[in-house]
């Protein structure tokens, strides 16, 4: 058993653009996602390189949490995003194999919780699904299934995350669309 997800979330504006990292360790973002927000604790982090409006201090441009502990200590306590609208970072590398950073895709204002998925390049160096085309339930609400095990997912990174880590019967294979 795992223990419950820690909310990451902005106590100032993250500028977009703004880098973090390196990820320490081994990179499995995606495994333990799950279609529902699990509660837990939450931890606050700032951005020093913001406008003055916010009370904060510089302090190299870098992001560190109430504490004052660097990235590199709670980077990786940030969810894996659900899917593109509750993403504000990417997960990136600037060499096939090298170390990965994750990226401010827009401003992430106060409060709002910092989520990470993989950047498209990245993905394909890990052979993750990029896409993944949705259907509709006879509730007409959007679907994703396994096109493997028929496994339905409420959200396209959390079908994703099931093909790469999880799904016993596409191990080895390609990621199918559902056109094939």
């Amino acid at each position: 058993s795992r223990a419950p997800a820690i909310s990451v979330s902005a106590e100032s504006c993250i500028p977009a653009g703004l880098r973090l990292g390196p990820v320490p360790g081994a990179f499995k973002l995606g495994k333990y996602l799950s279609d529902r927000k699990e509660p837990g604790p939450k931890k606050k982090v700032f951005s020093y390189a913001v406008p003055p409006i916010f009370q904060v201090r510089m302090v190299r441009g870098e992001l560190v949490d109430e504490a004052g502990s660097s990235a590199l200590e709670w980077i990786g306590l940030i969810r894996a995003a659900r899917n593109s609208q509750e993403q504000t970072l990417e997960a990136v590398a600037d060499l096939p194999g090298g170390q990965i950073f994750y990226r401010a895709l827009r401003d992430v204002q106060p409060g709002e919780e910092l989520t990470v998925w993989y950047s498209n390049p990245l993905a394909q160096w890990f052979d993750i699904p990029v896409t993944a085309t949705p259907t509709h339930d006879e509730k007409g609400e959007e679907r994703y299934i396994c096109w493997y095990c028929w496994r339905t997912f409420k959200y396209p990174n959390s079908l994703k995350a099931h093909v790469h880590f999880h799904c016993a019967l596409s191990h080895g294979r390609p990621f199918l669309h559902h056109d094939h």
